[in-house]
């Protein structure tokens, strides 16, 4: 009986050892911005899956879409996971292999470390996108609304 108590102890702890996303405010959002120039004000939420799942990979003014994606492990990019991609890492890696062994991409996403790392490539890059936390924004980048809301606004999915 001693064993069971030792080994429900270490999975308690584990469990607590593990990092959660629950210091996170609830009303934290995730806003999808993309480089000033970019042509672009809203997007649907279905636009929005078809251009992070690379189905959709040019602008309307015909400049490439570069989507930038937080590392695993950032409350971005699990929040955006969940809802848009609808895949869990394992099914994150093999879409974009099968995507890239098929030619149906020059390359996968690009992976970035932080939202200030985000920001600065989403500056850099003319045409990409990325998402950040809402409270880092700053006016140097766009803010695309997801079906006419925007981060702050009741309702908007990214929360």
């Amino acid at each position: 009986m001693s064993r069971v108590r030792e080994i429900l102890l270490l999975l308690v702890l584990v469990y607590l050892s593990i990092p959660a996303h629950s210091d996170i405010q609830d009303d934290v959002s995730v806003a999808i911005v993309v480089h000033p120039d970019t042509n672009v004000e809203n997007l649907s939420l279905a636009q929005l899956r078809r251009i992070i799942l690379a189905e959709q990979q040019f602008w309307s003014d015909d400049s490439r879409i570069t989507v930038l994606v937080r590392a695993p492990g950032a409350y971005e990019r699990d929040l955006v996971m969940n809802l848009l991609y609808r895949m869990d890492e394992a099914q994150f890696r093999k879409y974009w292999i099968a995507k890239m062994f098929r030619a149906e991409v020059p390359s996968g996403p690009k992976i970035v470390f932080s939202n200030n790392m985000a920001l600065e490539l989403v500056r850099a890059i003319p045409g990409s996108i990325t998402f950040v936390n809402s409270a880092e924004l700053d006016d140097t980048v766009k803010i695309v609304k997801i079906d006419g809301l925007g981060p702050d606004d009741e309702g908007y999915l990214l929360r």
